[in-house]
């Protein structure tokens, strides 16, 4: 018998004992990525016994239920990433949007600590340590950081290398998981569901294929077109590619089991395929990342640090948004002032990509809302939008009509490359409009 299993059965309780721990008032935790599920039901049951408790949600996966109108005077709701499930509430403006750092993580003292830490993890090993599974993201820092620590633990969660664990002396109480229809290491780290590609995207990933080279290092952001390309064959005909990103994207698994990503030239963990997180991996691909050396999870201050990113040469950043103005100015977050997505990791990549020897920064997107009636290249961002990247920052921006390159354009000549590549319907009246903004 482990010297630690006394210890952890001595500090498991129930769901709703956990859940009693929360008193009004308090500061309540969860991390990014995969949600301490259980607890959040329990913690939502208590309603109307509790009043007044910030409830901190980063990226809001799970409908827990105080989403919806009616929750307001119970918990009060601050997000960082504004994902379906969040999406009425802070369009009704119920909730609120927590501006981090490029980092994901708050230098000490800019936040009060969380009263109360949810968060998943494994069971304890022989040794006492337990994982965060395939979804590290800001667990380990957080559980630092926090007062109280719950850990909802699954004994269906990975394990893998780099800094991805926590020693169960730094858990207060363990509560037991209880499947709830998701099943834990193969779902999407931030628990979307995309309805597949199209010939749109399929063009658009033959595309980006042009601007990657063999032996380049990779980040792909999560969710829209860009997470589409692993899995469209961008990087199939490549050789000894690189891995160093937040969530490792559907795909990227199987082009490593096929020997595409071999991480030979990296400048950085050399030979290793590093990111926060593995999302949406089946079963099989899954079991070939658990207690694999060839991966190493790290916590989000470290991989979203542009010196980090930067250090690797030929490091190729690639991303969605949602729109592109005429100066390369780029929103992946909000349409107008209606928040829909977050900030992420994209700024911090845009700044190590430009920063690195040969590296380059990729923005991928359909030329067209999904209904085809609105460009997504426009003259100028509908007032109020959030922008997500600077023009200073955007490089190559790609659309299934072509690859506009910006760097060291003018603004002239840095709109006729996106007018190029925007959707012939839409041309005529973007030259319009770009001959009265940058022309006599």
């Amino acid at each position: 018998m482990s010297q630690y299993e006394d210890e952890f059965k001595r500090k498991i309780i129930s769901a709703e004992e956990a859940a009693g721990l929360v008193k009004s008032g308090d500061l309540v935790a969860f991390s990014y990525g995969r949600e301490a599920t259980t607890l959040g039901y329990a913690l939502v049951a208590k309603a109307g016994e509790v009043e007044n408790v910030r409830v901190h949600v980063p990226t809001p996966s799970r409908d827990f239920g105080w989403y919806d109108p009616g929750f307001e005077d119970f918990f009060s709701i601050e997000l960082c990433f504004v994902l379906p499930v969040a999406r009425r509430m802070m369009a009704e403006r119920r909730g609120d949007y927590l501006i981090r750092p490029i980092y994901w993580t708050m230098e000490p003292g800019l936040r009060p600590a969380p009263d109360v830490l949810f968060v998943e993890v494994s069971p304890p090993d022989a040794h006492g340590f337990c994982s965060f599974g395939a979804s590290l993201w800001d667990k380990k820092e957080a559980t630092q950081n926090a007062k109280l620590v719950v850990a909802e633990f699954n004994a269906n969660l990975i394990r893998t290398y780099g800094d991805n664990f926590v020693h169960i002396s730094e858990i207060d109480y363990f509560v037991e998981h209880m499947p709830t229809g998701q099943a834990p290491g193969t779902t999407d780290m931030l628990g979307r569901r995309d309805k597949g590609p199209g010939e749109i995207e399929k063009a658009i990933a033959e595309n980006v294929a042009t601007v990657i080279r063999d032996g380049d290092t990779l980040e792909i952001g999560i969710g829209g077109t860009a997470e589409w390309l692993p899995r469209l064959g961008t990087f199939d005909n490549k050789s000894d590619l690189g891995w160093h990103s937040e969530n490792t994207v559907p795909g990227i698994i199987r082009l490593v089991m096929e020997g595409v990503f071999t991480g030979k030239y990296k400048t950085l963990h050399q030979g290793k395929v590093v990111a926060t997180a593995v999302g949406g991996g089946t079963r099989e691909e899954m079991e070939f990342v658990n207690m694999n050396p060839l991966f190493e999870l790290y916590g989000s201050r470290y991989m979203l640090d542009p010196a980090i990113i930067a250090a690797h040469d030929n490091m190729v950043a690639i991303n969605s948004c949602i729109a592109v103005d005429l100066t390369g100015q780029i929103s992946a977050e909000s349409v107008g002032p209606t928040m829909v997505s977050g900030t992420g990791g994209q700024l911090a990549f845009a700044i190590g990509a430009n920063l690195s020897k040969g590296g380059r920064f990729i923005t991928v997107l359909t030329s067209t809302s999904r209904d085809g009636t609105a460009s997504r290249i426009v003259p100028q961002l509908e007032p109020g939008t959030i922008v997500t990247v600077p023009r200073t920052l955007t490089d190559i921006v790609v659309t299934e009509y072509g690859v506009a390159r910006l760097k060291g354009k003018t603004q002239r000549e840095r709109a006729e490359a996106l007018i190029a590549i925007a959707h012939p319907d839409h041309r005529p009246e973007l030259r319009k409009a770009a001959r009265k903004l940058f022309w006599p």
